[in-house]
């Protein structure tokens, strides 16, 4: 199955569950047809859009900000670049650990999962643990 009918059968799910049991907000990822990342942000009720990145959950409004600036290039005036993805799971560690620092419910550990269309590569890292 694509991942866009995936985004679309997790909407209609959320949406026709929406007042019991499922009110969740989601992310979901994965390759589309061309090979591209294909990222879905989604609201408790199943509405969606992709988007070039996405968080969900108390450390959202540090993490957010951080992707606009850095991965989406918005307010600057340096030129764009492509990052590997090596440089953005560093990127993601940095997030993660400003957010850890400045929200109490952010957890003890991300696990950060890099989609190519090869497939999935998992890394668990150790946030602070104080």
């Amino acid at each position: 199955m694509s991942t866009p009918s995936v985004a679309q059968m997790l909407g209609n799910t959320l949406y026709y569950k929406r007042f019991f049991p499922y009110y969740a907000f989601n992310v979901l990822a994965g390759v589309d047809s061309e090979g591209k990342g294909a990222v879905y942000s989604y609201d408790a009720i199943g509405s969606f859009e992709r988007t070039p990145f996405s968080a969900s959950g108390s450390g959202q409004s540090f993490l957010i900000p951080l992707m606009d600036n850095v991965i989406a290039h918005k307010n600057r005036l340096d030129e764009k670049r492509d990052l590997p993805s090596e440089e953005v799971v560093e990127i993601v560690k940095d997030a993660f650990v400003t957010a850890g620092e400045r929200d109490i419910y952010t957890g003890d550990a991300v696990e950060i999962m890099v989609i190519t269309k090869d497939g999935i590569t998992t890394e668990t890292f150790k946030l602070k643990a104080d």
